[in-house]
């Protein structure tokens, strides 16, 4: 029986090879960590959650007022049935139901991998928000752009481009982005390359998807990412180098 690809659920942007997303780009590297067949659907946020409802697709989780989140990214698997969301998930699912394919989530690893993608959301994520919301918006496509926009404003209660530290905030705030991934480095022993060591796992794409989200929302050529790629002795743009042949294959929108 042939295998028919997983289609992938990702959203577009007008950046240099289209994806962007944090959550999303951890998949991306999952499945072509995994050497799994796979086709991008590209879909707008205005249309995610209406694609989700159609196909069937869980929340991605549950906000506190009971009412269910949609996200991307999602993934459906016709040589299965199955649909999953999540990142998370889908990683677990994609060992489930490929076992001879390399691990994401190495036998006993569970509660570190969970443990260490909270940990690094909590050291990194919540200071980068401030510059990479604001950022991301410029690289999104109009339709996309105008909801983007729109929602996250209502969610600062505030214009995006006040959202961005200035002045002597800045100076205190990007210091803080900087600190978060000093503590990932001492989390991780002198020499190793990734989390596990010498084992690629998806903790390093929960590391490598922020990366990306920063690259394309700030720009290649931007000071910010320039100065993110010297912190650690250059660690960070080590990592993504190992990685890089995890990124493909590249699929523009048309």
């Amino acid at each position: 029986m042939s295998i028919k690809p997983i289609i992938f659920y990702d959203i577009p942007s007008t950046a240099p090879e289209c994806a962007w997303s944090p959550s999303t780009w951890k998949t991306r590297y999952s499945l072509n960590f995994k050497g799994l067949f796979y086709e991008t659907t590209w879909v707008e946020y205005p249309d995610i959650v209406e694609l989700c409802k159609a196909i069937g697709a869980e929340p991605s989780m549950i906000e506190q007022d009971g009412s269910p989140y949609y996200s991307l990214p999602v993934i459906h698997d016709p040589n299965t049935g199955a649909i999953v969301s999540d990142s998370a998930r889908i990683a677990d699912y994609l060992d489930a139901a490929y076992p001879n394919t390399p691990k994401l989530i190495p036998a006993g690893t569970h509660t570190l991998q969970e443990s260490f993608r909270v940990a690094a959301y909590n050291a990194t994520r919540q200071h980068l928000r401030p510059y990479v919301i604001p950022a991301v918006a410029g690289i999104l496509r109009p339709r996309s752009k105008e909801y983007y926009v729109r929602t996250r404003e209502e969610h600062f209660n505030k214009k995006l481009a006040d959202v961005v530290p200035t002045g002597e905030a800045h100076e205190a705030a990007w210091k803080e982005v900087e600190a978060g991934y000093n503590r990932i480095k001492g989390w991780m022993r002198d020499g190793d390359n990734f989390v596990m060591g010498d084992t690629i796992s998806f903790a390093d794409f929960v590391i490598a998807g922020d990366l990306q989200w920063c690259m394309k929302g700030f720009g290649a050529d931007s000071d910010k990412w320039k100065d993110m790629l010297r912190w650690d002795g250059g660690r960070w743009a080590k990592l993504l180098d190992d990685l890089k042949k995890y990124e493909g294959p590249v699929e523009d929108i048309a």
